[in-house]
């Protein structure tokens, strides 16, 4: 039998000040009255809430409301400057670091070089560095870092990382080591990972369950599940490049399990670079291979579905007049076919295991692709697999890493701050 929590006074206090905080951070400022109303707490409990939360210096006055009949009501919001939190993301070529106030609105963004050698105290010394770009008043309550990899829980060591990208991040013990160097709270987060976050607000916002494939020069995907990032036992959940695929090497053939082989020699990259320029499209590298590719299919920016895709599928705007001989445009549309073909591949053994309700396309490839590649990619998937998953684009604008990597880092600050998520409800 389950024993029922009495609600002291204490705990009564506690909901009731994180439902005003919550409150206040997604609709303020407001009025007395209105946290009343909108909490359900009456208008005494409601002026008790704000006394102790200005007094915490949480909350602070934010000047009349004038206009309205009667008595000029005084209105409140969450102090933005109460604490701060810093996003990180790390590439092979440089250190983007962000950091916003406790109600989000940014404070600075700047870049850094990486770390100039491939020891611990380069890294630190580089971090540090990058940091100082973009400060805030004080130190910041957290720091999320993405990064090309994922720390093993296992172990704590950084996994899934080649020694040629993230040298200096490979010794024991990475996020308290980081942490402790620092002086500041680090979580490491897998790069991707923090995409999908991100996107949990705009392409995913109405789907619990999705999957996020990233293809640029690498391939990876992130798990969304019930809402919630599914990372795996040793937080290799979505290392999705490593996955065997037919018609690209094993792992027993490339002699190492992070060699050169799997979904990633089928779809990676310089893989689609190399399939396209089979296909008579040239370009330097598979940005440019592939924009190229959309354009002589007679696919080019405006035929894609824009206001909602209410315009033609992909296959529908390639049938249009193309670019150059009518040669090279069936070429194209062909190599386009080949390019949807390899990515549905391994996407089909993704959905299969995780049933999702959408998968989102994002990472360069995907962009440079748009919607004429997302309704190809989508039509070979259904072709391969029994899924009804629903196929978009990434929505988020700038950089999706550091957006999710603030949007972590503020939910991590906030709790703490606000002593824990929005409750269900408040305690009248």
């Amino acid at each position: 039998m389950t024993e029922l929590v009495r609600g002291t006074p204490g705990l009564v206090r506690a909901v009731n000040d994180r439902a005003a905080l919550h409150l206040l951070l997604r609709q303020g400022p407001l009025t007395r009255p209105e946290i009343s109303r909108l909490t359900g707490l009456s208008k005494p409990t409601a002026s008790q809430v704000l006394a102790r939360l200005e007094g915490a210096g949480l909350v602070v006055g934010n000047g009349l409301r004038t206009g309205l009949p009667g008595r000029v009501p005084e209105t409140y919001r969450v102090n933005a400057a109460a604490a701060y939190a810093t996003a990180v993301d790390v590439t092979p070529d440089r250190i983007a670091v962000r950091t916003a106030d406790l109600a989000g609105a940014v404070l600075g963004e700047a870049e850094a070089p990486v770390p100039a050698g491939p020891g611990q105290e380069a890294l630190v010394e580089a971090l540090r560095a990058a940091l100082a770009l973009a400060p805030a008043p004080r130190p910041p309550r957290r720091v999320v870092v993405g990064v090309q990899g994922a720390v093993d829980p296992t172990t704590g060591r950084l996994a899934y990382a080649s020694e040629e990208d993230m040298a200096a991040w490979l010794f024991p013990d990475v996020e308290r080591t980081l942490a402790e160097a620092l002086g500041l709270p680090v979580r490491i987060e897998n790069d991707v990972n923090l995409a999908a976050v991100a996107e949990r607000a705009h392409a995913a916002a109405d789907c619990p369950d999705f999957v996020l494939l990233w293809a640029d020069e690498g391939l990876g995907a992130a798990l969304v599940i019930g809402g919630r990032l599914h990372r795996g036992h040793f937080g290799g959940a979505g290392e999705v490049g490593y996955l065997p695929l037919p018609g690209a090497p094993t792992a027993r053939e490339a002699g190492h399990p992070y060699g050169r082989h799997g979904y990633q020699e089928l779809a990676g990259g310089e893989a689609i670079r190399d399939l396209l320029h089979a296909h008579g499209v040239p370009g330097a590298d598979f940005t440019e291979t592939v924009t190229e590719a959309v354009r002589r299919a007679g696919a080019g920016p405006g035929t894609g579905a824009e206001a909602g895709g209410r315009a033609g599928t992909g296959a529908a705007a390639m049938a249009g007049a193309g670019s150059g001989t009518p040669e090279s445009a069936e070429a194209a549309r062909a190599g386009l076919a080949a390019v949807a073909g390899r990515l549905a591949s391994g996407l089909a053994s993704i959905v299969t295991v995780v049933d999702p309700g959408l998968v989102v396309l994002a990472g360069r490839l995907c962009a440079a692709g748009g919607e004429p590649l997302r309704a190809l990619v989508e039509r070979e998937l259904h072709a391969l697999a029994h899924s009804r998953a629903r196929i978009r684009l990434s929505a988020v604008t700038g950089n999706p890493v550091l957006a999710g990597a603030l949007d972590l880092a503020l939910t991590a600050v906030r709790d703490e701050v606000f002593g824990g998520p929005p409750p269900v409800t408040p305690c009248p």
